[in-house]
């Protein structure tokens, strides 16, 4: 790849210069950033997956998207939209090199422009892959280091306040540990909770050491919003099953009580009374959370009587499924991920805003919606295991940077409802 600009693609010296981000210290918010942050939530996201997949090789988004080299741009197309709030996730594998070692270097410029353009990041910490040297998801020790570089994080740039520690939590248990697609590339009960149980650890020790340098902080835990149809009356038991698993990563993270079958099922598969105890004991967390909810038309599953799965479309749909994630839980909400083809993405892009108006309307309190991506994907048609460079037409603009109609459309949404207000009451972790 060609190597242009310092930043990302690691052309400046080791430590690199000073950040001008490190200056930009706050304290407390002013008048009009209260006022901005009671301003409904529209974000677009940049892909940023690094799993490691097919036995040992690391896949990487912002590579193959050319994120590296048109870091710059790809910033100004998101003012470009009329938005402020970026999910964005650094690479890990490439900053995070050992323990207290960080390559600051490959972030700094893409920061201070960040800082420059007043845009407002949502950092994700972990998205789908872990360095090198930490191995893999089943690792006992990586919880304890992802905490230390969340700490390093924040000390480096502490102008960030919103934070997403470990993306997807139960999709990356799912792929890694389950289907044994990604990472450890594992396929037992075992493994998939080992996975969920360090995963949801990692988050919770790395919310401590933000929370430690910045008592504001808010973290948006985006996770898939997942359900399954059963196939035939004998997979009812089965999917209802299924449908109690989608909730563990949310239940330990949330200090929500599981059933009793949920229990033992987590007991047979590894985890221990104390460790559940542990989980129950830092419900504190939860006053500085929002509930990221990411649904897509793949979201929903019809179980067949071999127990495969196939799609189901959104029998559903948004409504529906969020008001269950969020009658469990009961935290502010946030569309955190959602896309669909370039010719179908402008009808899914009203889909989406008109189930979350209803949503809103019907008192469950939503404070975001996101377009993710920013730009088109690749591989994610087999959901990144082949790596063939096939590109998901799913962004709001091109490859080459080029604007897609339903860019248009969501500029103009945005546009649209730019002034629309969230409720300080339902939402004083906005405003503390």
């Amino acid at each position: 790849m060609a190597v242009p600009l310092a930043g990302l693609n690691g052309s400046a010296s080791l430590h690199g210069k000073e950040s001008i981000a490190n200056n930009l210290h706050l304290p407390s918010p002013t008048s009009a950033e209260i006022s901005d942050s009671l301003r409904f939530m529209f974000a677009v996201g940049i892909e940023c997956s690094n799993p490691i997949v097919a036995g040992n090789h690391r896949v990487d988004q912002l590579e193959s998207t050319g994120h590296y080299e048109h870091w710059k741009k790809d910033l100004h197309l998101v003012r470009d939209l009329g938005l402020r709030y970026l999910r964005y996730g650094p690479p890990i594998h490439r900053i995070f090199t050992g323990p207290g070692q960080y390559r600051w270097d490959l972030l700094d410029p893409v920061m201070e422009e960040m800082a420059r353009l007043g845009i407002r990041p949502i950092i994700d910490f972990v998205h789908f892959g872990l360095p090198d040297w930490l191995r893999d998801f089943q690792n006992p020790e990586w919880p304890k280091h992802v905490a230390e570089y969340a700490a390093a994080f924040c000390q480096r740039y502490p102008w960030v306040r919103f934070f997403t520690p470990v993306n997807e939590i139960f999709v990356t248990a799912q792929f890694s540990a389950a289907f044994g697609w990604w990472n450890e590339q594992l396929m037992s009960d075992q493994a998939f909770v080992t996975n969920i149980k360090h995963s949801v650890k990692a988050s919770m020790l790395a919310m401590r050491e933000v929370l430690h340098q910045r008592p504001d902080a808010i973290f948006i835990f985006s996770e898939s919003t997942e359900y399954v149809h059963p196939g035939s009356p004998a997979q009812v038991e089965r999917a209802t099953f299924l449908n109690e698993r989608r909730f563990l990563s949310l239940d330990l993270l949330f200090g929500h009580d599981v059933s009793a079958t949920m229990y033992r099922y987590l007991l047979q598969s590894g985890l221990t009374p104390d460790e559940y105890q542990w989980f129950r004991d830092q419900t504190d967390l939860r006053a500085h959370c929002i509930m990221g909810t990411d649904y897509y038309i793949t979201n929903e599953h019809v179980l067949r009587d071999d127990g495969s799965t196939i799609g189901a479309g959104d029998v559903y749909g948004y409504y529906v499924i969020t008001r269950q994630y969020y009658d469990r839980y009961r935290l502010p909400v946030m569309h955190t991920e959602t896309n669909r083809v370039s010719n179908l993405a402008v009808e899914w892009l009203w889909k989406e805003w008109m189930n979350l108006l209803r949503l809103r309307q019907d008192g469950v309190p939503i404070v975001g919606f996101t377009w993710y991506g920013l730009l088109d994907m690749k591989d994610w048609d087999s959901a990144l295991t082949k790596v063939r460079g096939h590109v998901n037409k799913v962004g709001l603009y091109t490859l080459d940077r080029r604007p897609r109609k339903v860019a248009r459309e969501y500029r103009k949404l945005v546009e649209n409802f730019s002034s629309f207000p969230i409720s300080s009451s339902k939402f004083p972790i906005l405003t503390a």
